[in-house]
């Protein structure tokens, strides 16, 4: 899952980004409102981590308004060191998710992620799940048929943004651009031969369970049970 952190200190941007990679997040920073605005309204990010003081044209509150304005659903998370009562009804009025107070602890921040991503339809409690597939995002525990799944770093968010997209066919370049960091130098045959090593643990390794990964030749992959 690709996340986007708009936030013009750059000391609490990059710690931000650490603490969200540690838990397989790929992350791009901006520093200004033009710039965060811009990056915000590109369907590439999977949520919004938002400052709501900025510099630039706009703040996190004109942010948040134009998004919504503009149709983009992208869950938002908005950052401040204003937290009166008041201060967090505008911020969610304008459209932000959920809303957290600066200073704040990076576990909760990390929490509040987790739990914004969590999508009712496919979950079961905290957990991430499809036919006798589970994966739990907090833990990074997978298992299948009650069976743990040993599964690499990028294994892990290959399958969790599978997870959160199944039922769609989804293009290698998206599964490259929500998977993968920005800077990493990835080919579309990199794609495949880790969906071909998650396909193997998934459902190679379980003969006696529908298969529950897809190729859609010339378009992509799904992750699904096909009758």
């Amino acid at each position: 899952m690709r996340l986007l952190v708009v936030e013009d200190e750059a000391r609490i941007a990059e710690a931000i980004k650490r603490a969200l990679e540690l838990h397989h997040y790929a992350v791009d920073i901006v520093h200004d409102a033009d710039s965060g605005l811009t990056a915000a309204a590109h369907p590439d990010y999977d949520m919004v981590i938002l400052d709501r003081m900025l510099p630039g044209n706009n703040d996190g509150i004109g942010i948040a308004q134009e998004l919504r304005n503009q149709g983009v659903d992208t869950p938002i998370i908005m950052l401040t060191a204003l937290g009166e009562v008041d201060d967090r009804v505008v911020g969610l009025q304008a459209g932000a998710d959920d809303y957290l107070q600066k200073p704040f602890a990076m576990k909760e921040l990390i929490a509040r992620v987790q739990t914004l991503f969590r999508r009712p339809r496919y979950t079961l409690g905290t957990t991430l799940k499809i036919d006798d597939l589970q994966y739990d995002p907090v833990t990074f525990q997978a298992t299948r048929s009650g069976k743990q799944l040993s599964l690499s770093n990028k294994e892990i968010k290959l399958l969790e943004y599978m997870l959160y997209n199944q039922g769609q066919v989804i293009s290698k370049d998206k599964i490259i651009t929500h998977v993968w960091d920005e800077d990493a130098l990835i080919v579309p045959n990199t794609v495949e031969v880790y969906m071909g090593y998650l396909r193997k643990k998934i459902d190679a390794n379980f003969p006696d369970r529908p298969p529950l990964i897809h190729t859609v030749r010339g378009f992509g992959y799904q992750l699904g049970v096909i009758a």
